[in-house]
């Protein structure tokens, strides 16, 4: 069972390093929570240990003592780069709206800093604007790679019976580009091309009517990012529109950018 955090702010939301295995405990109820998995697909508590104890990160954030939101990250390494993949961030939906999910990528960048990683990664669902808009506008992330269907099929109701493809976040810790986004003067865009996500998939993905016009949706953006970056571009920024939709900013970009 998931306790309430009474309300508190999440600004007052103290943020820190799990270590406890009733914390751990609860990281597992959080996910159930969030995304409604089922057991197979609910990542269990020994793996948050690994995770804390092989030099990942475990972060959670406490409001009243009380768990309402927790990051977990690996150590990763390709290409000659070691790095930090973000697996998994959530936050209870009564604490959601006020950058607690935020504070808790900024929290993993400050310890992923501090430990000498100058990247982070992490996946996320193309048609998730909002997170979109946090990922690209408000952290400075960049994406240059897309996987289809990366988990195969999820029990999550979110996921609106989809297949999981995933953008790839990279997340390039000193660049000026994430600087200036950090500031919350994110760079000027001039996009050789844009992907729209229109703010009905949400609607589509949750009405088993509409669900064939999600996936339409979903098959479009992916065609239309897998060909922008097959083109040396990327997605270096987001842009949200007055109705609540958005669109992918693809431009070139390079590391010292």
């Amino acid at each position: 069972m998931i306790a309430d955090a009474g309300g508190l702010e999440t600004t007052e939301a103290e943020i820190r390093p799990v270590t406890r295995m009733e914390d751990f405990e609860r990281c597992v109820a959080l996910q159930i929570a969030v995304w409604g998995y089922s057991d197979g697909d609910v990542i269990p508590r020994r793996v948050f240990v690994v995770a804390e104890r092989i030099g990942g990160q475990v972060l959670g954030a406490y409001a009243k003592g009380v768990m309402v939101g927790f990051a977990m990250g690996l150590p990763g390494y390709r290409d000659g780069v070691a790095y930090l993949h973000s697996h998994m961030l959530a936050v209870l939906p009564e604490s959601r709206n006020a950058g607690l999910g935020r504070r808790l990528k900024l929290a993993q960048r400050e310890d992923a800093l501090a430990r000498g990683f100058e990247l982070m990664e992490w996946t996320f669902d193309p048609l998730e604007i909002k997170n979109a808009y946090l990922n690209l506008h408000h952290l400075g992330a960049i994406c240059r790679r897309y996987q289809e269907d990366f988990y195969g099929p999820s029990s999550s109701p979110l996921q609106g019976g989809l297949p999981t493809d995933r953008l790839y976040a990279e997340w390039w810790l000193r660049s000026p580009h994430v600087e200036q986004a950090l500031r919350g003067e994110p760079e000027t865009v001039t996009a050789a091309e844009h992907v729209r996500v229109p703010a009905e998939i949400y609607t589509w993905k949750r009405e088993i009517a509409d669900r064939e016009r999600a996936r339409e949706t979903q098959t479009r953006v992916r065609e239309q990012l897998l060909t922008g970056f097959s083109r040396r571009l990327a997605a270096v920024g987001f842009e949200r529109d007055a109705q609540g939709g958005g669109r992918y900013l693809l431009a070139p970009w390079s590391i010292t950018s």
